[in-house]
């Protein structure tokens, strides 16, 4: 089974690559953490990079990560900044909801540039995606990810892909040692957008939920049982959301068993039939590879495929 094109998709814009010996930018938008800036100094030295921290980084309001204006002028910040390359977040918790009716999107479609994250980041991809039209990675974030010490794919898929090394026709490399379970087999073409599952229900009914036509849903979480992860996936059901999709990648699902995540997965797909690919390790799981968020892709279950259709990352 095929699942076509019932209208033309545009592509999100590409954004600048990240160049050698660049500057990467660290904010907090979501979440404190403590930064052993020294080390992430170093870490990036190593690697042929220079690291810009933000104010906000070193900032704690409670189970935030400094005020909302601390953290949504970081975000403006970064991307304004000419000499910034690529912004990574530093770590995700909860907060990115609060900033979003106070982003500046006219800034950002004009400063676009990669942009990294996952989990609560979740937020600012769906924003980004509906409001600046240009592509972002759902990928590791600088404490618990790069600083982490996790498997090797997660640091070369985050430069691969960023640097311009993944291409438009390539197969997003998957780790052997994890298999790709086949929920329902097909090929569909689509933009690959979502994230978080939580974090893509709780904007449900906003001006910055899921624009869900056409698309190649991603979803993972981490610390739901599995009767949340179904009421998640009821909730977006009966919104409409699933019916519009095109096909489903199911990163990690931290926690669930995988016997009854499948079943669950079958149950909640297989009347839409819509391809659907689950196992990739992309979320809070190590490795932690790299996905392009808005990127015009191809899934192919049945083959356990995902290639990339256009550019993600334009060289100067």
């Amino acid at each position: 089974m095929t699942v076509r094109p019932t209208h033309t998709l545009c592509p999100h814009a590409p954004v600048p690559a990240l160049p050698s010996q660049g500057l990467i930018g660290v904010i907090a938008p979501a979440g404190p953490a403590a930064l052993d800036t020294d080390n992430a100094i170093a870490w990036m030295r190593a690697r042929g990079y220079s690291l810009r921290v933000f104010p906000g980084v070193y900032e704690k309001d409670d189970y935030l990560a400094g005020s909302d204006d601390v953290r949504l002028n970081d975000l403006h910040a970064a991307f304004a900044d000419s000499e910034v390359d690529a912004i990574i977040c530093l770590r995700g918790g909860y907060g990115t909801p609060r900033l979003l009716d106070r982003i500046d999107f006219e800034l950002l479609r004009n400063n676009a540039k990669p942009f990294i994250g996952y989990s609560d980041i979740t937020a600012l991809h769906l924003a980004i995606s509906r409001y600046a039209g240009f592509v972002t990675f759902h990928g590791p974030m600088l404490n618990a990810d790069l600083l982490g010490d996790k498997q090797k794919p997660t640091e070369s898929s985050f430069f691969n892909m960023l640097r311009g090394q993944v291409k438009a026709g390539s197969v997003l490399a998957h780790p052997v040692a994890y298999p790709l379970t086949t929920i329902e087999p097909g090929i569909a073409h689509g933009r690959l957008l979502g994230g978080n599952l939580s974090l893509i229900a709780a904007t449900m009914g906003t001006p910055y939920e899921l624009d869900a036509e056409g698309v190649i849903l991603f979803i993972e979480d981490i610390n739901e049982p599995l009767y949340r992860i179904d009421r998640l996936l009821t909730h977006l059901r009966l919104a409409g959301t699933l019916h519009k999709l095109r096909g489903v990648l199911v990163g990690d699902v931290a926690g669930v068993d995988t016997v009854a995540l499948e079943r669950l997965l079958k149950q909640t797909f297989a009347p839409l039939r819509i391809p659907v690919l689950a196992g990739w390790r992309s979320g809070h799981c190590d490795p932690n590879l790299t996905l392009p968020m808005g990127a015009l892709v191809r899934l192919d279950a049945g083959s356990k495929e995902l290639v990339l259709e256009q550019d993600v990352v334009i060289k100067a």
